[in-house]
């Protein structure tokens, strides 16, 4: 899986213009490969039919997801993430679902996700303050794990965008998108985050390369 711009035009021309590299092996290049299959994402006006494309060196297939999705989960990033900052400021599960309209145990589990492995991902992230930033000011610890990746992401997404510009091609550089974009869409993947020195942020933009070396369903 490759996390991509919200602008499907914009994917379609990278793909044709060879311009989208693949995660797997060093040289290669995407192309077209068909689609992925049509799914429903809470958040999203209809339903998502993500490109799929194919390494023309490695011949490994990938879905290319827009930025504003995580891997295998049907809710929207920004959902995902208000959930995130909702908790950081005290709230239960049951009462952040009810304010999103989400169920609470769908909330319960993005949470225990998150708070369980809270310093590895806060680690992540400011590996990324550090590779994108100039000026780079680590936050401070909040003693709330939710509060820790919070201002975490929140440093990386200020890093990106003092070296970049508020808006990328990814569009407007939000918090929940540089979560998105910095995971490689694997923020609450089995396994994430592996050993920093071992993994490469999946092309997008020069934002979500900065990351490069530092480094969709509920």
């Amino acid at each position: 899986m490759v996390t991509v711009e919200v602008d499907p035009g914009r994917v379609e021309s990278r793909l044709a213009g060879g311009e989208m590299s693949c995660p797997s092996c060093p040289d290669g290049v995407l192309v077209r490969w068909g689609f992925a299959r049509s799914r429903p994402v809470a958040g999203v006006g209809e339903s998502v039919r993500p490109r799929r494309s194919r390494c023309r060196e490695c011949a490994v297939t990938h879905v290319l997801l827009p930025v504003t999705l995580l891997l295998r989960r049907a809710y929207l990033a920004e959902l995902i993430w208000a959930a995130v900052v909702a908790k950081a400021a005290g709230a239960g599960h049951r009462l952040i679902g009810a304010r999103l309209g989400i169920p609470g145990s769908t909330v319960r589990g993005w949470l225990r996700v998150i708070t369980g492995r809270a310093e590895v991902v806060r680690d992540w992230f400011i590996a990324v303050v550090v590779a994108a930033g100039v000026d780079v000011s680590i936050p401070k610890a909040t003693g709330s794990r939710c509060g820790d990746v919070l201002a975490a992401v929140e440093a990386a997404r200020s890093a990106i965008a003092a070296r970049f510009g508020e808006r990328s091609v990814i569009g407007a550089v939000t918090s929940a998108r540089a979560a998105v974009g910095c995971s490689g869409g694997r923020l609450l993947a089995p396994g994430w985050p592996t050993q920093l020195a071992s993994v490469r942020p999946t092309p997008l933009d020069p934002a979500i390369r900065a990351a490069d070396g530092s480094s969709s369903r509920g």
